[in-house]
């Protein structure tokens, strides 16, 4: 049988490790999204999977926020955020900083997901509002676009489900 294990047998990291312990040079740009409650879940995930960083831009909220910390659990106090007033700021920065940025949308000439391949570069990914998407102007300063592999009727996916699925991809082989 097999038995669910206990918070303490999953040997976390406290949050003092977390900060210290190397990060996967990975930045999550969220470009005016607008659910707290997608916020939190972002932090969260990206917690789970060691993210350098979230940037925050346009009309998402921030942390201190009772709203963020219900799906957040935490994770605000450790992954390192910031905030731009604008995502092509952001984007524009990264990009000085070495980052290749891509957007996570469908748009002509993406790469799906499934054939994406990580460079030694750091990467950083933008992912959009809940109803419009990443804005084009945003897109046209990315480095390229990312397309997660969509089968059903819906032509997209929540932000935090899209998140997941594109962290746990380019991520996946550090667990082994």
């Amino acid at each position: 049988m097999n038995q669910k294990l206990k918070n303490e047998e999953l040997g976390r990291l406290s949050v003092e490790e977390f900060k210290t312990t190397p990060k996967n040079k990975i930045t999550v740009i969220l470009d005016n999204v607008r659910s707290l409650n997608n916020v939190g879940s972002v932090f969260r995930t990206g917690d789970a999977f060691l993210i350098e960083q979230i940037i925050l831009c346009g009309v998402t909220g921030v942390p201190p926020n009772k709203e963020i910390e219900k799906t957040a659990l935490g994770a605000t106090s450790t992954v390192k955020w910031t905030y731009f007033g604008s995502t092509s700021e952001a984007v524009d920065q990264l990009k000085k900083e070495g980052y290749k940025v891509y957007a996570v949308e469908q748009a002509e000439h993406s790469i799906l997901l499934n054939d994406f391949s990580l460079t030694n570069e750091p990467l950083a990914l933008v992912f959009g509002n809940e109803v419009y998407g990443v804005e084009q102007e945003v897109i046209n300063d990315c480095d390229g676009v990312i397309e997660i592999p969509q089968a059903g009727t819906k032509h997209s996916l929540n932000i935090s489900v899209s998140v997941g699925i594109v962290l746990w991809e380019v991520v996946k082989t550090t667990f082994k």
